[in-house]
């Protein structure tokens, strides 16, 4: 069934703008749990049944919810067991469309899909939060990826987190199946070619009581629009508290420009769980002020990142895509007031 597609890009807060994804239901290889039968009264499966669930965590809001619908749909497409993937959404507490908007829109777009929106309180982290390079890279959401522990449910043990511009193109239980080793928290592709110290400012790598957090290590940069956390350890060892430090330094001493990524880097580089690049083929938006077409590297891609400043969903609505954004259409849900209009 389609649902009714009312509104366009400027009121993307409506159930009415997406079409109902198709139904994808699990094979006869999935793992089974008793509590597979048991749902909620939102018809969701049990939220801690840790031993049979995909945890994927993203954040939602108006901007990127087309984005974020059709990195679900991705998901969901490719895996043989769409029925154990569990989406754990933040919302802002102060964004529009609200939580309860964004919960009806999700509903209606896919209707047997297991999920939670939470809402991220944009007060822990907005007086934390300098200026970057582009306005979208300030956006508190942006920040939230660093308070999962808090926000999801504290019997959740690890999650995958994803962008809201990226679509998966392979089954993600293989990305689940990742063991972060040792005590390591947190595990990415990474990329030891590119120049780590660009990231930083110069009075950074100039002061030895900054600089150091490196000393002893290999750090290697890495994307976090893709990430397997484990959310124990990370409670455990209270990371998040090391991410604010960073951020407090950085409001007294601007030691770098790219929003949320430079603390993550400070507090895990060199100690981040290789993953194969496969599952990151990031930078598909362009550059971070510019958006201009860039193309996929050699070698197998599991999944596709539109970081950068351009988006799929807006230059293929511009009528002048990169070449790569077609990989992205087939998932897109979203259809504007006047396609609406051509179907009647």
């Amino acid at each position: 069934m389609i649902a009714d597609v009312v509104g366009d890009e400027s009121n993307m807060g409506s159930s009415s703008n997406f079409m109902e994804a198709p139904v994808y239901e699990n094979g006869h290889e999935c793992p089974v749990s008793a509590k597979n039968d048991e749902v909620s009264s939102a018809g969701a499966l049990e939220t801690c049944d840790d031993r049979f669930l995909v945890h994927v965590a993203m954040t939602l809001d108006g901007e990127y919810l087309r984005g974020s619908i059709a990195a679900v749909h991705s998901v969901l497409k490719h895996t043989s067991c769409p029925g154990n993937v569990y989406f754990h959404f933040i919302a802002s507490d102060s964004g529009s469309p609200t939580a309860n908007e964004l919960t009806r829109i999700v509903e209606s777009t896919f209707p047997s899909l297991a999920f939670k929106v939470y809402t991220f309180d944009e007060k822990l982290v907005k007086k934390l939060i300098s200026s970057s390079i582009r306005k979208a890279l300030d956006n508190p959401l942006n920040y939230a990826r660093s308070y999962l522990s808090d926000i999801i449910d504290e019997c959740v043990q690890r999650v995958i987190y994803l962008d809201s511009d990226v679509v998966v193109v392979d089954d993600i239980r293989k990305l689940w199946s990742v063991s972060l080793t040792g005590s390591r928290v947190i595990g990415a592709p990474e990329y030891c070619h590119a120049n780590l110290t660009k990231y930083f400012s110069d009075e950074f790598w100039s002061d030895p009581g900054l600089s150091k957090v490196f000393d002893g290590k290999r750090p290697c940069y890495f994307n976090t629009g893709v990430m397997v956390m484990d959310l124990r350890k990370w409670r455990e060892g209270r990371y998040g508290a090391k991410i604010e430090q960073w951020m407090e330094v950085q409001k007294e001493r601007k030691i770098y420009e790219l929003g949320s990524l430079p603390p993550f880097l400070l507090v895990f580089g060199g100690d981040v769980e290789p993953i194969h690049h496969r599952w990151n083929q990031h930078g598909l938006g362009g550059h971070n002020v510019l958006s201009s077409c860039r193309f996929l590297h050699p070698g197998p891609v599991s999944l596709l990142h539109w970081s950068g400043k351009g988006k799929p969903w807006r230059r293929l609505d511009e009528g002048n895509p990169c070449p790569v954004d077609r990989l992205w259409a087939p998932y897109d849900l979203y259809r504007p007031f006047s396609q609406h209009l051509e179907q009647r």
